[in-house]
């Protein structure tokens, strides 16, 4: 077989498997994402015993303690719909009312189960509008 076909066989096959590949990575990082759920879209979707990631504003006056777990609501930023949140972990330092929060939940009865370790907040933006 001639040296210079050999080696067009060979860079069509490596190209073909860095296309596959490529591919492949791209398909992974958007099929593992999940999306963030607001309060209104959690209560019309959640079923019991799923987990779902949701987004919002900690609603002032809510945020109490019973023992070790962190009770608060979570409200819908568009919509006046707020969600019961019973959260038991590590509580980052700039929590607060009025602060927006992501945190993985699972729906029991009429209550929303915090993942213990999964509040986040959200850094407010530089470029909102100064109250």
């Amino acid at each position: 077989m001639d040296p210079s076909r050999k080696r067009a066989i060979r860079l069509t096959i490596a190209l073909t498997v860095a296309l596959l590949l490529a591919s492949a990575l791209i398909y992974t990082s958007f099929s593992a994402g999940r999306d963030e759920l607001t309060a209104s879209q959690l209560l019309q979707k959640a079923k019991p015993g799923g987990s779902y990631i949701l987004a919002g504003t900690v609603l002032d006056g809510s945020v109490r303690r019973e023992g070790e777990e962190l009770l608060f609501r979570v409200r819908d930023p568009k919509l006046k719909v707020s969600v019961p949140v019973r959260y038991s972990g590590i509580v980052p330092d700039p929590f607060a009312a009025g602060r927006g929060v992501l945190v993985t939940v699972q729906k029991q009865g009429s209550a929303f189960i915090g993942q213990q370790n999964s509040l986040t907040t959200k850094c407010p933006s530089k470029y909102q509008a100064a109250a």
